[in-house]
This record gives structure tokens, C-alpha cells and sequence, in this order.
């Protein structure tokens, strides 16, 4: 199975572009915790809260 130089950069493209949307998400999520940053434990327990009471059947 032998591969074109065309579908090798596609492939090369797509990888890159991939790489590309990962930093930009962790720079948004890393700029997002920094606000949220004194609030994090706090919206942690809201979560676990709201999950219990999913599971409770009281939401």
C-alpha cells in the first residue's frame, strides 16, 4: 500500500489542524479557569450536588 505525496499532506493538514483547535481550547479553558479560578471548588460541589440529586430522582 503505497501513499501519494497529496494524500501524505492531507493527512499532515488535517493532523495539524487538529493540533491547532487543541491549543486554542486550552487557551480559552486556561483563561476561563484563571476567572473562575476562587470560584473552582465552589462550582466543583455544585456539580457533585446536582449529580446526587440526578441519581436521587429529585431533579
Amino acid at each position: 500500500m503505497a501513499l501519494d505525496a497529496e494524500d501524505v499532506l492531507k493527512i499532515v493538514l488535517v493532523l495539524v489542524v487538529i493540533w491547532l483547535a487543541l491549543e486554542i481550547v486550552g487557551e480559552v479553558l486556561g483563561i476561563l479557569a484563571w476567572v473562575l479560578g476562587p470560584f473552582r471548588p465552589l462550582l466543583g460541589l455544585i456539580v457533585a450536588v446536582l449529580i446526587v440529586l440526578w441519581l436521587l430522582d429529585r431533579i
